[in-house]
């Protein structure tokens, strides 16, 4: 997919207009009094925004200005569906809504055949999660949007799935200010979720409180997985020792962790 063209779509992207902030706000409030005028001149301030999550699907095998007319159709919901009383950067809010216009176009134009049932399963649950999004400012579980729509969780996860096309775990996500989110800052952890963070957290706020020596030897017993016994020739102590300082270690911190 060649993204380098000049003109794509016809729209010459060298000289696509970009809105200021005091402007963006007047045109808003004239889109919500329904001045399509206003609304076309919003829309063309923004190409650039579709411009640059196309680049995201450059290795895409589609024609640019195909995807380019997508993301304009993702571009124009955005317009349609966003509440300015939110707070919320317009991008940050539209770019989602490209980037998931985009991808309902891949999914439906994949070379690899779903079924009709997990197709119309998919997009019940992405309907559902795009509604409660809307309404709940956050995204919802599995759970939730089975809840919603009146189908088994599995079945969700397994239709989601089935419509995925494979992409890479370096693909952009989302970027501001420098900053760029990837596929895999988006992968769950399963051995360094939220709880399991906190509890680490924890342990290491109680291990601070032990004294220097106790400290070293907790490390070496439990994050570096050695014996006694070898925790005593490091450190130059018998292996008694080591055990009293230990039990000695634990305790405190079971009396500092405990509520």
């Amino acid at each position: 997919m060649a993204l380098n063209k000049v003109e794509i779509c016809g729209v010459n992207t060298a000289s696509l207009p970009v809105l200021a902030p005091e402007e963006k706000e007047e045109l808003f409030e004239k889109i919500k009094a329904g001045d399509k005028e206003a609304r076309e001149r919003y829309i063309k301030g923004n190409l650039r925004l579709v411009l640059s999550v196309i680049k995201r699907f450059q290795n895409s095998s589609e024609n640019a200005d195909d995807l380019f007319q997508i993301g304009c159709i993702g571009l124009m919901k955005a317009i349609d569906n966003f509440d300015t009383t939110l707070m919320v950067k317009f991008s940050t809010y539209a770019v989602p809504m490209i980037i998931g216009e985009i991808r309902r176009y891949l999914r439906d134009n994949s070379s690899i055949r779903v079924s009709r049932s997990l197709r119309d399963i998919a997009y019940k649950a992405i309907y559902a999660k795009e509604s409660y999004m809307k309404k709940n400012l956050r995204e919802p579980t599995i759970a939730e949007i089975a809840e919603e729509i009146g189908i088994e969780k599995e079945m969700i996860v397994y239709a989601l799935d089935a419509i995925q096309n494979p992409v890479s775990l370096f693909e952009p996500v989302y970027s501001e200010g420098g900053d760029t989110l990837y596929v895999m800052d988006q992968i769950s952890d399963k051995k360094n979720k939220e709880d399991h963070w906190l509890e680490n957290l924890s342990l290491r706020e109680a291990m601070n409180r032990l004294g220097e020596r106790e400290r070293h030897i907790i490390d070496m017993r439990f994050y570096e997985g050695k014996t006694q016994m070898e925790v005593a020739e490091e450190i130059g102590i018998s292996q008694a020792q080591v055990s009293r300082l230990e039990k000695t270690a634990l305790r405190n911190m079971r009396n500092y962790l405990r509520p």
